[in-house]
């Protein structure tokens, strides 16, 4: 039986379904990190982690040329160069939790623009009986703005053609064949639209990308979304909302989760959900199937299904 080093909790299902395979072992219930995985090393033929655990060089180190697989598609949080250095294959879960992503960031936007969150909590109050609730913002016929436009990005602007919206995208490169305008300069995309939408990946590469300058660009009428990473933004999120530099945001990530920031949690213009973008049934079997997937691949071939891309 092969044996498998657990790094953090993984969802009930998976793990249940993984201790019926493999020998397994929860990294997580160690005292002594460090000591046991230097003890340790070569004993493993893979570890299982999810993005928001990560995996750092010391795993690659115990585990030797092995393999990591990743239940979720952020792999910001793996040591990619410590796997390439010991020979280590790395999987993750893409593909399958897309459509149900944007779904999420698309229902994030039209909960934050028409506040729809606020609006239960007056009619619970019975503040309804006491007169109207105030008028919202519409989302038909507007402007969005997506940073990144990767799987989970043109799937949200599929679903913003829907509603007669413009979209622009900001990234790395201008892609061929999409029907959405490129704006290489993120300021001047804020500047544009009516809504900026994260889709973008974690990491050093868009850490803190969206900064005053950006939120200022969108406007006291603008609203971000962000189902990407908190570190994305969040502290110049938290500044723009406090001098009412933007008119609200929805958020399924932030940078210390499960952590939020005091004034975000008291804001009523923000819309607050705890990572659950993928978090359905039928997503969590099939990405649960996937993980098992690429073990079995590595196992039997020597390769994983779904690398990092």
């Amino acid at each position: 039986m092969k044996s498998l080093l657990l790094l953090g909790p993984l969802p009930p299902g998976l793990q249940a379904d993984l201790e019926s395979r493999y020998s397994v072992h929860r990294l997580w219930t160690e005292p002594d990190r460090a000591a046991f995985l230097a003890r340790e090393r070569g004993r493993f033929d893979g570890a299982v982690t999810m993005s928001r655990h990560g995996a750092a060089a010391d795993v690659f180190d115990c585990l030797g040329p092995h393999v990591v697989a990743c239940f979720g598609t952020g792999f910001d949080g793996i040591d990619l160069e410590a796997a390439r250095r010991v020979g280590a294959q790395v999987s993750t879960t893409p593909d399958v939790l897309t459509e149900c992503v944007a779904d999420l960031a698309f229902g994030l936007l039209i909960t934050a623009a028409r506040r729809l969150v606020a609006a239960d909590a007056f009619v619970r109050r019975g503040d309804w009986k006491k007169g109207a609730y105030p008028l919202a913002t519409s989302v038909h016929g507007k402007r969005l703005g997506i940073v990144g436009l990767g799987r989970i990005g043109k799937a949200v602007a599929r679903r913003a053609d829907g509603f007669g919206m413009s979209v622009r995208y900001q990234g790395r490169n201008a892609q061929a064949g999409v029907p959405w305008g490129f704006e290489p300069d993120l300021q001047a995309l804020a500047a544009w639209c009516d809504f900026l939408v994260l889709a973008c990946p974690g990491g050093a590469a868009t850490h803190h990308i969206v900064d005053a300058t950006v939120l200022d660009a969108l406007g006291p009428q603008g609203m971000l979304v962000n189902v990407s990473r908190g570190t994305v933004v969040e502290q110049a999120l938290v500044d723009a909302l406090a001098r009412d530099a933007i008119a609200g945001a929805g958020l399924d990530v932030f940078a210390r989760e499960p952590e939020v920031p005091s004034a975000l949690l008291a804001d009523d213009r923000v819309v607050l959900l705890p990572h659950i973008a993928a978090s359905t049934r039928e997503t969590r079997t099939v990405m649960e199937k996937l993980v098992v997937d690429n073990l079995e691949a590595f196992f039997s071939t020597g390769r994983v299904l779904t690398p990092p891309a």
